[in-house]
C-alpha cells in the first residue's frame, strides 16, 4: 500500500450554508427578522438576572435564612442518654438521633412527649414548656 492510496474512513461533511438561496428559500429556515436571523447571531444572556445578583454599593443585604427547628421528644432522650449527660446538637448527632448534616442551619427543640427519669443537662436547645417542667422537676439543668 502506498501513501497516495490511503483514504479517510468517513469524509467530513461541509457545513450547510444557510441564507444563500439553494433549497431552503429566501430566509432559509431562519425566519424573517430578529437577532437569530442575522449572521453570527449569539443570543445575549438574561442580563437582568445577572445584574440583580450583583450587590449594590451600600446597604445590600441577603435575605436572612431562618433556622429550621427539629423536634426531639423526651422519650428518645430517655432511651439514648445516661444520667448527668449533656444534651446538645453535637451529642444528638453522635447518638444518631439527628443526621450529620443538621449541624448547620438547624435548631433543636426538645418536646415534652414521653417521661424522663434521668437527670440531664440541656445546652443550646429550645425547650417546650412541658419539657422544661419535666426536666427541672427531676433535678436536671437547662443552660
Amino acid at each position: 500500500m502506498q501513501i497516495h492510496q490511503l483514504q479517510l474512513k468517513d469524509r467530513s461533511k461541509s457545513k450547510k450554508r444557510i441564507g444563500r438561496g439553494d433549497k431552503r428559500g429566501t430566509y432559509s429556515g431562519r425566519g424573517i427578522k430578529g437577532q437569530k436571523s442575522r449572521a453570527g447571531a449569539k443570543v445575549r444572556p438574561a442580563l437582568r438576572d445577572i445584574i440583580k445578583k450583583i450587590p449594590k454599593k451600600r446597604g445590600y443585604k441577603f435575605s436572612l435564612r431562618k433556622k429550621k427547628i427539629i423536634g426531639v421528644n423526651l422519650n428518645l432522650i430517655e432511651k439514648q442518654f445516661k444520667e448527668n449527660e449533656e444534651v446538645n446538637i453535637q451529642s444528638l448527632i453522635e447518638k444518631d438521633i439527628l443526621k450529620r448534616r443538621m449541624r448547620w442551619g438547624y435548631q433543636v427543640k426538645i418536646l415534652g412527649n414521653g417521661d424522663i427519669s434521668k437527670k440531664i443537662i440541656v445546652r443550646n436547645c429550645i425547650l417546650s414548656q412541658k419539657a422544661r417542667e419535666k426536666i427541672e422537676k427531676i433535678g436536671g439543668k437547662v443552660l
